[in-house]
């Protein structure tokens, strides 16, 4: 689900519970999780309903359901989603862990684009991600892709635009040129 800025601000301070959305299918069920710039967000009961009540209005950040209604596009069924921000995103305190083993063999096992891709984001920090691409001859949506792999394992963050380097991103790229150069 895509949230506006000012509207994940409020779910973090707990102000915002419910979200409305028009959908015809539901695309979160209840149970999952979504990671987003203030955390994760957990969706705790997603339903199709007919009216939307002045109290969801509110919950959902509106004065009233005309206003909830007048900011979904008028097709398919509203679906009511029970949300909450359930923690930090992990991916957070990653980025402070020093680079194991374990790291290196995967990014091993990922090939040498990993080390490449880490370099290019340390030489051009804030670079939009399509001028990245381009440079290393690849499609925006897909270096887009890969640079995503790299940021579950805490090694990058993202910026508007571009990335940079996560502290564990800088320590892994030293560890390697320590490595290449016979260096403990």
């Amino acid at each position: 689900m895509l949230f506006r800025p000012r509207d994940l601000e409020r779910i973090a301070a707990g102000e915002i519970t419910l979200a409305f959305r028009r959908w015809e299918r539901p695309r979160v069920k209840p149970g999952s999780h979504q990671r987003t710039p203030i955390g994760v967000i957990a969706f705790d009961a997603v339903e199709v309903v007919d009216e939307i009540s002045l109290e969801e209005a509110r919950a959902a950040g509106f004065e009233t359901p005309e206003q909830v209604e007048a900011a979904m596009p008028p097709r398919g069924p509203i679906h009511r989603v029970e949300l909450r921000l359930e923690g930090p995103d992990p991916r957070v305190a990653l980025r402070e862990t020093p680079p194991d083993d374990a790291l290196f063999a995967t990014l091993d096992r990922m090939g040498p684009w990993t080390y490449e891709y880490l370099q290019l984001i340390a030489d051009r920090p804030a670079v939009r991600a399509g001028d990245l691409a381009e440079s290393v001859g690849r499609e925006r949506l897909d270096f887009k892709r890969d640079v995503r792999k790299l940021k579950e394992l805490g090694l990058t963050e993202s910026l508007n635009p571009g990335y940079r380097l996560s502290p564990r991103g800088e320590e892994v790229l030293i560890a390697r040129s320590q490595r290449a150069h016979g260096l403990p």
